[in-house]
């Protein structure tokens, strides 16, 4: 018999969809490395049913007694936005671990806090990216590290939907707009696509249907000291959407319009580039456009099948490996922080749009 696990034992601090929805079912398909010990909510309902769910459980309403029982070694931090750096910061001087959820904080100030917490109880904060283990993403990275596309030059990504939001991630005074909501995700995979520093950006944020007053429509095209291009696009306002993910390279292209299967054509390896220049001369009558040599292409379609065979409901496992393993987590520090610089940018190329500090968070 294989010798028992020393399971984590969690407390859960919000049990709203991203706490209740979310957290919960991850952290029940790691029973075995890990322990719902209590929970924490402002809703006496929402306690009722945590209850329910996990009756050895403790449940508080008061957040000071929650962080005051000794049994919670990881708190996973799954309140409203504005309040993210705040409550982490409270679990890490209450001697906790912390699994901290997107938006890690709403602009660079917050992350400057973070940071500096860091310095003051090292390895206790971890970030909740779990997009960055989204099976799709990883095996679109397979294949462009395979060379089988050629030198990478531009990549789309997009998540569309129509939809009239009207809760609280609708209004910008609650830290609500794509940006914060989606765009974490998003901007996390780009900057790993972009797989350069980032040279410049440019973003365009529109609201087109959401019942609030902060956008639901963005457009950032990331250009990378490479030269390479990542266009990404979050829309609540489109109601055809766009393939998922588009893989732009010199020798082919990938497309997967569902995360399910990515559809890919490109040139035969065997298949050398034409290595003669253009010329100045008329081309003969009835040459076609594109040239003496036609390009072979291999086309196929392929399950989403990532080496690492991951998908975004592992990142758990992943932290449960980091704590307990000592294997490197890899969502470093300086990699969340970035996608908040990123947001802040964003936010100022779009003044209609920004966030003021004393709207939230007090």
């Amino acid at each position: 018999m294989s010798e028992a696990k020393n399971k984590i034992r969690v407390g859960i601090w919000g049990l709203g969809r991203a706490g209740w929805c979310m957290h919960s079912s991850e952290l029940d398909k790691y029973k075995d490395e890990f322990d719902v010990v209590a929970g924490c909510d402002l809703e006496a309902d929402r306690l009722e049913n945590f209850k329910k769910k996990y009756p050895a459980a403790k449940a508080y309403l008061d957040g000071n007694e929650f962080l005051a029982d000794s049994n919670i070694e990881l708190v996973s931090v799954a309140v409203r936005s504005p309040q993210h750096v705040d409550y982490a910061i409270r679990a890490m001087e209450a001697g906790k671990m912390v699994f901290l959820e997107k938006p890690i904080a709403l602009t660079t100030a917050g992350t400057a806090k973070l940071a500096e917490a860091e310095k003051k109880y090292p390895g206790k904060l971890f970030f909740r990216h779990n997009r960055r283990f989204e099976a799709c993403f990883c095996h679109v990275m397979d294949i462009i590290h395979s060379g089988v596309l050629g030198e990478v030059f531009e990549i789309k990504l997009c998540r569309h939907s129509y939809q009239f939001r009207e809760d609280w991630q609708a209004i910008i005074g609650c830290g609500g707009g794509q940006l914060n909501n989606w765009g974490p995700h998003i901007i996390d995979q780009s900057l790993r696509f972009l797989e350069s520093p980032v040279e410049s950006i440019w973003s365009d944020l529109k609201l087109i249907t959401g019942r609030g007053d902060a956008e639901d429509h963005l457009k950032i095209v990331f250009r990378g000291e490479n030269r390479r291009v990542v266009d990404m696009e979050i829309s609540g306002g489109i109601s055809l959407p766009s393939p998922v993910v588009a893989v732009y390279g010199t020798r082919g292209s990938l497309i997967s319009e569902d995360e399910m299967d990515i559809k890919l054509k490109y040139l035969d390896p065997k298949m050398e580039m034409p290595n003669y220049p253009a010329h100045p001369e008329t081309p003969p009558l009835g040459q076609n456009f594109s040239g003496v040599v036609a390009p072979k292409f291999i086309r196929k379609t392929i399950m989403v099948e990532p080496e690492n065979g991951l998908q975004l409901t592992d990142i758990y496992h992943v932290l449960y490996q980091a704590i307990r393993e000592g294997k490197p987590y890899p969502i470093k520090s300086e990699e969340a922080y970035e996608v908040v610089r990123v947001t802040e940018i964003v936010k100022k190329q779009n003044p209609q749009f920004a966030i003021k500090e004393d709207e939230f968070g007090k």
